[in-house]
């Protein structure tokens, strides 16, 4: 949907599981073996992964300042099972946070998300505001404050839709 750069960071990995669904249209990128495979999905953590996408949706669009899609699992309920660890590289004795292998998915967008709260970049991943969209987008704005995926598309049609309201 849209053309605007990749999150940075592991914000790229939320971003790409956000947007295996377009609303739009239905298609569900997670009902292919390709898109499962994509970002390491099994046919047995499809569900969950569905459901971890469903709420980090509904998170990026609380970031934009709207309310949940639809009844959503709180993403802090998701993630608070999420397993990770320390780790500390020997050479360098750098850290960060690791996912484990006990819900790889699920640790790795924990993950992600404590990195972007370091960086101070999780509120600038949103969804859009269209209801026929919610594709998650880095808002790269100065002031952080873009509500559509794309300019050209959904904020357009929201442009003309509150022109051909006001009327002759």
């Amino acid at each position: 949907m849209s053309e605007r750069s990749a999150a940075p960071g592991g914000l790229a990995l939320v971003e790409s599981l956000v947007n295996t669904l377009d609303i739009e249209s239905g298609a569900d990128a997670l009902d292919t073996p390709e898109g499962r495979g994509a970002l390491g999905i099994t046919a047995d953590s499809l569900a969950g992964a569905r459901e971890l996408r469903e709420s980090l949706r509904a998170a990026l669009l609380a970031h934009a300042g709207h309310p949940p899609h639809r009844t959503v699992t709180p993403l802090g309920a998701l993630l608070a099972r999420a397993p990770l660890y320390i780790a500390v590289d020997e050479h360098d004795g750098s850290a960060r946070l690791a996912p484990t292998d006990a819900d790889p998915l699920l640790s790795r967008v924990a993950a992600a998300v404590a990195e972007a709260l370091v960086a101070g970049t999780w509120a600038r991943l949103k969804a859009c505001e269209s209801e026929t969209c919610h594709w998650a987008y880095y808002d790269r704005s100065p002031a952080g404050r873009g509500r559509w995926c794309s300019m050209q598309v959904c904020g357009a049609r929201a442009k003309m839709r509150r022109y051909r309201a006001k009327g002759p």
